[in-house]
């Protein structure tokens, strides 16, 4: 169980809370902060069985891992957390809907999958992520599993150039050996794309990178999210040294 943990950020030196959702009041809480990302600011076409909460097969499987503001109390950060016991359980990895993993499948057994994550629009100064990540990596400890798997998602409100521009620059330095690759069922359509010169990284994917994560193929194009989503896998033996002993307290 992870215990919950608290932080310092901002001006305002705010203690800001970390811990999973511990019942289904709190896993709506992140469900709400979803569909306020998602749906309201992003636009994107949520399939779910009540509105002003996104929902989907997949949550009920999946843990959740919440950041709260302490004065407010509101939920300003979420990941989702989907362990290899659960996945085999509900019988794929949410990533399975876009790419095709065959090349993973000996890891499976010992790689958790990232998702649905999203912080609030008046909380992106990096210091709501940080908790996030702290609070993966207290996680990733206890369970003792070796590998995180899931996609960065980058905006397509310019047609897509960027997201190419991400890619051919990413794959010069962070591309996954062959035998991590996977593929993705509906490509971006990359022959079409003129890549941005200096493309801009979201802030997500930059921090993955930062990390020690791979890019482990071509991004699909979602187009309920119009997002091209690139796949990351982050073998936790490759965790940048700085950021391992700030998480993993590593020596």
């Amino acid at each position: 169980m992870l215990q919950e943990r608290t932080g310092q950020e901002g001006r305002a030196r705010k203690q800001f809370r970390v811990a999973m959702a511990r019942h289904q009041d709190e896993v709506r809480e992140a469900q709400r902060l979803r569909w306020k990302v998602f749906g309201e600011e992003m636009g994107a076409r949520l399939t779910t069985p009540e509105p002003g909460l996104d929902i989907d097969f997949y949550d009920a499987y999946c843990e959740h891992l919440l950041v709260r503001d302490p004065d407010s109390g509101e939920v300003v950060g979420t990941y989702r957390i989907l362990s290899p016991d659960a996945a085999k359980r509900v019988g794929s990895y949410y990533s399975e809907n876009e790419f095709d993993l065959t090349r993973l499948q000996h890891l499976r057994s010992r790689m958790v999958e990232l998702g649905r994550s999203c912080v609030h629009g008046d909380y992106r100064s990096g210091g709501v992520i940080t908790h996030l990540w702290a609070g993966l990596a207290e996680y990733m400890l206890k369970s003792g599993h070796e590998y995180l798997v899931g996609s960065a998602s980058i905006g397509m409100a310019d047609g897509g150039h960027n997201a190419a521009g991400i890619w051919h620059a990413a794959k010069e330095k962070h591309l996954a050996p062959i035998e991590w690759r996977v593929f993705p069922r509906c490509p971006l359509p990359l022959e079409s794309l003129e890549s941005a010169a200096a493309p801009v990284l979201p802030p997500l994917l930059k921090g993955y990178l930062r990390l020690g994560a791979q890019v482990c193929g071509e991004p699909a194009w979602d187009p309920d999210f119009n997002t091209a989503d690139l796949p990351i896998l982050l073998p936790l033996r490759n965790l940048n040294p700085v950021y391992a002993r700030h998480f993993l307290k590593r020596p």
